[in-house]
């Protein structure tokens, strides 16, 4: 006999609504077993918000959450907080003061709550840092000193160490070189407790025991990784297509003889009035026949109608089968380049390196080397002997996604870079990004990270005049799948240059890399033949 797996979430006809009154999710009902579990969903369907709900940080209007115990989260904002440091990350600050203040002396019963039974945490912690090459020394580190990678490294670290049954992690692999990945793999592989794993990333969704899809506002898990619950998608997805077709058939037959049977009835009543005209039949005889006729044809025009809504009926339901999934549309502006055009050079004091017309550059390299930093150094003009532009006309899309009004929507954030553009144009813009309605009002602090990156891709997109010069800093991260695939479609036929740092190496491939540039932990800049 088969056991069933425990329950570690369970929810109760969920629902919450933002403070402008935009519905998140209404009646939400479904439960996530022990074990490891990937939930998928476009962008926009809630996946980031309902982790914030079951970790409580959001508070749902109506419904409730059950869980088997302690949640730990990591959020997809994680790296917008400079300030915090190390031990921050690792959730243990709290605990480190606590046994600082019990050492010198302090006897608070507060204290001795917050440890619990955790005095061997800095222990623990400090041999966790060492596996992912941080110390002892690190842990009063600035977040804003180490990659974004490295948090994240740090971040998920911290949730191992802390132990809490269950775990919710939003998009882990944003910003992590392939090193780092493989070790976040055999980490999940061997997750204790519960794991949930809001992820774009095929790889890692492949080491899930259930997918669960959060799409129209209902929870579906399939027991299985995401390649096995995508067969099992695109199976289904063939039958109701099948069905459609069947069923729209089926209504144009009905659709067919319900004409074909009013011909006939109009048919016969022109030959009944003819004869009675005629005088064929006595008067009293003809209106009887009239009668009857009358009331069988009304019974067979009832008999007709009632074919065509169950046929009618049996086409919507069919339909309704059939996913219509939205991505982000995206059309890049020409910026007219010129093939002569300078636009940036790069350099490590030994050599430099020339972005010249709509060349397409990728900077490599591993978490730490020093990416995002040079790309800050070309924005900011502080290092001109190591990186400098030769364009003023730049987008640049910053990895930490911080560069946005927070209290303002993100009507108000385009906007400002496209101050000659009418409001309704701009509303018209970033539906085709998927923020519709009052969503363009909610305030940027209240977005997911994938809405966070569409506010940032707009102000790109939309700056008037284009941008001759893109920079990128993992584009990827926070994407569903199939709007990285409109990403990649725009960037591929972007007649400007384009400057992108990116773990993601088939997408690299995708978007037509004309040069790739490496940069390795000592700074050292160099010219690879090939990704």
């Amino acid at each position: 006999m088969s056991m069933s797996i425990p329950s570690a979430i369970v929810l109760r006809n969920l629902s919450f609504d933002w403070p402008d009154g935009t519905v998140a999710l209404s009646g939400l009902s479904g439960t996530l077993s022990a074990g490891r579990t990937g939930l998928i969903g476009r962008n926009g369907a809630g996946k980031s918000t309902l982790l914030r709900l079951i970790a409580g940080i959001l508070t749902p209007g109506s419904g409730r959450i059950e869980t088997s115990g302690e949640v730990g989260y990591l959020p997809q904002t994680l790296t917008l907080g400079r300030e915090a440091t190390i031990a921050d990350l690792l959730g243990i600050a709290g605990k480190r003061a606590a046994l600082r203040a019990i050492e010198s002396g302090e006897t608070g019963a507060g204290h001795f709550e917050t440890i619990g039974d955790d005095w061997d945490i800095e222990s623990r912690a400090e041999e966790a840092l060492h596996e992912i090459g941080f110390g002892a020394a690190d842990l009063d580190r600035r977040v804003g000193e180490i990659s974004g990678g490295e948090a994240v490294l740090v971040a998920i670290t911290g949730l191992r160490v802390r132990r809490t049954p269950i775990t919710l992690l939003d998009e882990p692999t944003n910003n992590l070189d392939r090193e780092t990945r493989s070790k976040l793999t055999g980490f999940v592989d061997s997750w204790p407790g519960a794991l949930v794993v809001v992820s774009h990333d095929l790889e890692l969704l492949e080491h899930m025991d259930a997918t669960a899809e959060l799409r129209g506002g209902t929870l579906e898990v399939f027991g299985g990784p995401y390649s096995a619950w995508k067969q099992h998608v695109e199976q289904e997805q063939a039958a109701a297509a099948q069905a459609a077709r069947t069923a729209e058939q089926a209504l144009k037959v009905e659709k067919r003889q319900r004409v074909e049977a009013e011909t006939k009835l109009a048919r016969r009543e022109r030959t009944a009035r003819s004869t009675q005209r005629d005088g064929g039949i006595p008067r009293i005889l003809a209106g009887n026949r009239a009668s009857r006729a009358q009331g069988s044809a009304g019974a067979m025009r009832s008999t007709l109608d009632a074919k065509v809504r169950a046929a009618q009926d049996v086409v919507d339901a069919t339909a309704a089968r059939v996913r219509e999934d939205e991505h982000i549309r995206l059309d890049l502006p020409d910026p007219d380049v010129p093939r002569s055009r300078r636009l940036a050079e790069l350099g490590d004091g030994a050599r430099t390196f020339v972005i010249q017309g709509p060349e397409h550059v990728a900077l490599v390299g591993p978490n730490g080397a020093g990416k995002s930093t040079l790309l800050e150094t070309l924005m900011s003009g502080r290092d001109p002997g190591r990186a400098t532009l030769f364009t003023d006309r730049v987008g640049y899309l910053p990895q930490r996604l911080d560069g946005l009004d927070e209290n303002a929507g993100a009507l108000a954030n385009v906007a400002a870079v496209a101050p000659a553009t009418s409001p309704a144009a701009i509303r018209n813009h970033l539906a085709r990004l998927l923020l519709r309605g009052s969503a363009v009002e909610r305030p940027v602090s209240t977005l997911s990270g994938g809405e966070r990156f569409r506010v940032s891709l707009a102000r790109l997109l939309f700056a008037d005049p284009p941008a001759q010069l893109l920079i990128l800093d993992e584009p990827t991260n926070n994407l569903d799948i199939g709007s990285v695939d409109q990403l990649v479609d725009a960037l591929a036929d972007y007649r400007g240059g384009i400057l992108v740092v990116s773990h993601d190496h088939p997408f690299l491939r995708r978007i037509g890399i004309d040069t790739v540039l490496e940069l390795d932990r000592d700074g050292t800049l160099r010219q690879r033949s090939e990704l």
